[in-house]
């Protein structure tokens, strides 16, 4: 039995050549765990993939449920939908006309890989579980490594899921202010950004920009064209100004790039403001940093009872 599971050792192919696909690129998160699929495993050790099933199947005491197992139809047309690199590639998960699944693959993990090794007996067996191994090490570092951007991406998929059914805390915080920019309400509007929120931040100051029936005026000494952009979302009709500090906010060649395109944004300087303020109309609100780097750190936010002449007589 032992000679039928050896895999020639011509067939090894190196990771970086040419026209072959990392193996990086052949793990798949299936039912939360990485793993790799038989045909792709089967490439690697030179076999047919029938060959390795069924040295896998001679020695299936060694394969429980945590180190291989069958994908389901679904499974299935949901890989094959996510592997379109190449003809080659998408043949991993053939259909039928219709939508019948011929041949439904399997999956091993970290573990079932490694186990392979023993039932795949050969020199060149060793030297590609070394490779997948390592695959498998530089795959996790990157997962974990990224830990934090996945987080967020599935944060602003859950929040953006909750809208038709209910808000959320966050939300309904979202719907108080916009309800007082309608002028349902007399509340007063404050809060926190804490670190991360960069499209929670957006999103406000977006509303706020919407709001504006009359006028636009930012008060903020660091200022470049991701703030421009911003503004560009009000109103037909509605001006913008900016006081700025220029030597701070390199504003002015955006400024005159920007005006020669889109609908103009005035710039005045001062230098004898150290808050930011973004005055909506006749309503002044305080915002503790740069509307660019919203987000990025613990920044409060508050509508001020004050009128916006106080503040603008002021500057200098």
């Amino acid at each position: 039995m032992e000679e039928n599971n050896n895999i020639p050792s011509s067939s090894l192919s190196g990771g970086n050549d040419s026209g072959v696909m990392p193996i990086e690129n052949l793990i798949h998160i299936i039912r939360g765990q990485q793993t790799m699929l038989d045909s792709d495993l089967a490439k690697l050790y030179g076999v047919e993939t029938r060959v390795l099933n069924q040295a896998v199947k001679r020695n299936i005491e060694r394969f429980p449920a945590d180190f291989m197992f069958q994908l389901t139809k679904e499974e299935a047309g949901d890989l094959r939908s996510q592997i379109a690199t190449s003809s080659s590639r998408s043949q991993n998960v053939i259909l039928k006309q219709g939508h019948n699944i011929k041949y439904l693959p399997y999956a091993f993990t970290e573990n079932g890989v490694a186990m392979l090794s023993s039932v795949l007996r050969s020199k060149t067996a060793i030297e590609v579980n070394i490779r997948i191994m390592r695959a498998f090490t530089a795959m996790r570092s990157f997962l974990m490594s990224n830990a934090h951007i996945f987080q967020r991406l599935e944060t602003i998929e859950h929040n953006y899921l909750l809208v038709n059914r209910h808000l959320s805390e966050h939300d309904r915080k979202f719907e108080e202010i916009i309800t007082c920019l309608d002028g349902k309400q007399a509340e007063t509007i404050e809060g926190l950004f804490y670190d991360g929120q960069i499209f929670d931040a957006y999103t406000l100051i977006s509303d706020l920009i919407r709001k504006a029936t009359d006028r636009i005026i930012l008060i903020d000494n660091f200022v470049d064209d991701r703030v421009l952009k911003t503004l560009d979302k009000r109103k037909d009709g509605v001006t913008a100004l900016i006081y700025t500090n220029p030597k701070k906010s390199q504003i002015v060649l955006d400024i005159k790039k920007h005006n020669a395109q889109y609908p103009e944004i005035k710039l005045q300087h001062c230098d004898n403001v150290h808050d930011r303020f973004l005055i909506i109309d006749n309503t002044v609100y305080f915002i503790g940093g740069s509307i660019k780097d919203l987000g990025k750190k613990i920044v409060a936010f508050s509508q001020m009872h004050q009128s916006p002449d106080d503040i603008l007589s002021k500057i200098k």
